[in-house]
């Protein structure tokens, strides 16, 4: 295949002398396509192996690297013949264990879960289309009448059929984390899809992926080969990772002796740390580093467009700093040492923070607490935004003083996105996120508090764009992440501690969104004369509220009234509507004279009612995001 480049075919003696003393054992590696690898086949997973974990930047990278290679090769005036000669792409290698039957994925699970995933995905989106790809056989097989997916997992199944068949599933609260991790990740393919291959390049795109998309696919007859391959690909190099070949080209520009082996050692301790704090994190942080400090231009938004050092850092990022090193101010070994002693140890530390604070509890005051909240959306891009403005020199005052500032505008700016119903996806948001951080390189905590929040200003859509937000399957998760600030903002103002972690579910407690009005549109026919006019009202933003599992268990059916005692004994969010709250809870009748937001308790609550509560969310919600605040920062 002329253009394409090759995936390595896996020889026995290339796996080790472990697997060369027995004459029995066979094993196979071959490339083969997509459609090859699942078509009208059955894999199992082991237990011990079976979680799905992919985060949204796995599935954004995935589709973004397959989407942008096609988009430089289609062109409008081609005919589906022509894909046939379309170059291919190399998506890596997945280790089979072959036991009798069956063949057990080993290793490339993640991939292979993912792949049908966004197969069930782009087989709904040609529904209705005469060109359609029959891609079914990729998803499922079917045998003696019966159908089965070709992962076979029987936790995922009732996932996984919902999604095949509605496009949706609502997880029950005890489902296998791997269920909610498919949920949430089918649900941003949408966002990440290109709009140009929505329509005529569809079904070119899809015989693209079936059949031009190659893994390498290793096969071995014991589960002891299967593992030894496993552990020789990962452990006796094999493969030599990006971040391995970055290492060895740095080292080779140090001097020899002291430096290059405390840089080695430098670089170790640093990596190992981040990879064992979470998956790839090692890799992750180099990309981001790079990204943040050095790219300049990214690949423009359009059919054809060739891929910028943004990109190129993406990929291949060690093959880009080995081109981009003099404009990097690397050319002697003291620079190389310090790139990595230095340089590395810094953005690495800040990096680790980083990441530890996306995932530990939150410090109502403390600077990092706005990347929590960022990273509880998935927005990863948050993280080269962070290192931007940073340099080696700034004191550790300064240096938190950045990340509250870009961890303050990115809380905002998904806030207003998320109000107006505008994506928050990783490739959405990629183009407009690289031009802030090339703007805010190395900024001054008062030049970049100036300059974010200008630019916050120039926003065209924020809360005072829309007052009609309502609450949809699509958008019911982002939702309950805007409803468990506000109601975190009003508990700690009124001098409670914060209940942030606890309303998003991450404490034990299960928190859902609770309709004030139960569903039954009889009870308010005096003022909606069709359902679907209740059913649109009741959805409303300002008729919600976040409550305990159990508590909408219990009263979800009742009417309001009937409800209203209880809410005296929930958070100041829902307290706020029983009367009692602004006589026995000092702390928020204090927050509310002080604030000047228009509280009240309602005896009933009718469609005017809604609408005025969802003006007082409204107004809550400027408090909570307001641009004015990235200022304050620089004045403490």
């Amino acid at each position: 295949m002329a253009g394409v480049p090759q995936p390595p075919r896996i020889e026995p003696t290339e796996l080790g002398d472990s697997l060369m003393n027995d004459a029995d054992r066979t094993i196979d590696g071959v490339a083969k396509t997509v459609a090859e690898v699942l078509e009208k086949k059955k894999y199992s997973i082991d237990y011990y192996q079976r979680e799905y974990k992919w985060e949204s930047k796995q599935i954004a990278e995935l589709v973004t690297d397959l989407t942008g290679k096609f988009l430089q090769i289609y062109s409008p005036t081609h005919t589906r013949r022509d894909v046939a000669h379309y170059p291919g792409y190399y998506l890596g290698a997945v280790i089979m264990s072959q036991k009798g039957g069956q063949p057990f994925i080993v290793d490339g699970q993640q991939r292979i879960t993912s792949l049908t995933l966004f197969l069930t995905y782009l087989r709904r989106l040609q529904l209705g289309r005469e060109d359609q790809v029959d891609i079914d056989p990729m998803i499922f097989s079917e045998k003696y009448g019966e159908k089965s997916f070709n992962l076979d997992v029987a936790d995922r199944n009732e996932c996984m059929e919902a999604l095949f068949e509605r496009g949706e599933y609502e997880p029950p609260a005890d489902a296998p984390e791997s269920v909610h991790v498919l949920v949430a990740r089918y649900g941003e393919f949408d966002a990440l899809f290109p709009d140009e291959l929505r329509y005529e390049a569809l079904p070119y795109f899809l015989d693209w992926l079936k059949d031009r998309v190659q893994l390498v696919q290793i096969t071995a007859f014991t589960d002891d080969d299967a593992y030894a391959i496993f552990e020789t690909m990962n452990d006796r190099g094999l493969k030599l990772t990006p971040a391995d070949m970055l290492k060895g080209y740095l080292l080779t520009n140090t001097d020899e002796g002291k430096p290059r082996d405390s840089a080695n050692a430098l670089w170790r301790r640093r990596l190992k740390a981040l990879d064992d704090s979470s998956d790839d994190a090692g890799a992750d942080f180099l990309k981001t580093w790079l990204r943040s400090r050095y790219s300049t231009k990214i690949r423009e938004r359009r059919r054809g467009a060739r891929a910028e050092d943004w990109d190129r850092i993406g990929t291949e990022f060690h093959r880009w700093l080995r081109e981009a090193h003099a404009e990097m101010g690397l050319g002697t070994p003291d620079s190389y040492y310090r790139f990595i002693a230095e340089d590395m140890q810094f953005y690495g530390a800040q990096y680790s923070r980083v990441l530890a604070a996306g995932s530990t509890g939150v410090d109502a005051t403390g600077p990092l607490r706005f990347v929590r909240y960022n990273a509880d959306l998935g927005f990863t891009l948050q993280n080269q935004l962070i290192l931007a403005p940073l340099n080696t020199s700034d004191d550790q005052r300064t240096i938190d003083q950045k990340i509250e500032i870009v961890g303050r505008f990115v809380d905002i700016l998904l806030a207003w996105r998320i109000w107006n119903s505008r994506s928050t996806a990783y490739s959405t948001m990629q183009y407009a996120m690289f031009t802030v951080m090339r703007d805010i390189r190395g900024l001054s905590s008062h030049q970049l508090a100036t300059t974010l929040r200008d630019y916050l200003i120039r926003v065209d859509e924020n809360f005072d764009s829309r007052d009609d937000l309502y609450v949809h399957q699509q958008n019911r998760s982002q939702l309950h992440h805007l409803l468990a600030r506000m109601t975190d903002y009003v508990t700690v103002q009124s001098g409670q501690a914060s209940s942030y972690i606890e309303l998003t579910s991450s404490a034990g407690v299960q928190y859902e969104i609770e309709h004030i009005w139960a569903n039954h549109p009889e009870r308010h026919a005096d003022e909606f004369s069709h359902e679907a006019d209740f059913s649109r009202h009741r959805n409303r933003f300002g008729a919600l509220l976040l409550l305990p599992k159990p508590f909408n268990g219990s009263y979800n059916d009742d009417t309001y009234e009937e409800k209203l005692p209880h809410y005296f004994g929930q958070n100041l969010l829902a307290s706020s509507l029983n009367p009692l709250s602004y006589e026995r809870n000092p702390g928020f009748a204090s927050f509310v004279k002080r604030s000047g937001l228009e509280f009240k308790s309602h005896e009933t609550f009718r469609a005017a009612d809604v609408l005025e509560r969802g003006v007082l969310y409204r107004e809550l919600a400027k408090r909570v995001w307001n641009p004015d605040d990235l200022l304050s920062v620089t004045s403490n």
